[in-house]
């Protein structure tokens, strides 16, 4: 299975956008290769907090929808479509990958949490993270399996 089949969204982004994201993402971990740890972790905590495309569909759809049923409680029952048509779009991205608002919020730069996790992975490889990471040759999967956990829970 190819990345664009496990990311929906970045399937369903013009390729001049990707293009861009991915380049901005290069240029940022080039440029924090030559800074101080100190200065890598203030990035990666920045990047934790980053709201990734999903989170802003979720938001932005549940504010629409709520604001079109209290209208529609409160003042013309027309304004029920403004809900439904919300949750139809909500229920698109949930099936498809895809809904109307998407390329909208692609091209302000939202990005998806692969790619979030893509600068922040690269940056903790930078910060030394991972020379944590001590497999004992000889031990079965198991026993290396619980070493990678033990690494990665720090």
């Amino acid at each position: 299975m190819s990345q664009e089949q496990i990311d929906r969204i970045r399937a369903h982004t013009d390729l001049e956008i990707l293009a861009e994201i991915d380049r901005q993402i290069e240029e940022r971990v080039r440029f924090y290769a030559t800074q101080t740890k100190g200065i890598i972790t203030l990035r990666i905590e920045e990047l934790e907090r980053e709201w990734d495309i999903d989170r802003w569909l979720e938001t932005q759809a549940s504010a629409l929808a709520l604001t079109g049923l209290f209208l529609g409680l409160t003042h013309n029952k027309k304004w029920f479509l403004l809900t439904g048509g919300v949750l139809g779009f909500l229920l698109q991205h949930a099936l498809q990958g895809w809904c109307p608002p998407v390329p909208i919020l692609r091209r302000s730069g939202i990005r998806t949490r692969s790619e979030i996790d893509r600068e922040k992975f690269a940056l903790k490889a930078l910060r030394g993270d991972f020379e944590r990471i001590q497999l004992q040759a000889g031990n079965n999967q198991l026993s290396r399996a619980s070493d990678v956990l033990r690494a990665v829970s720090v």
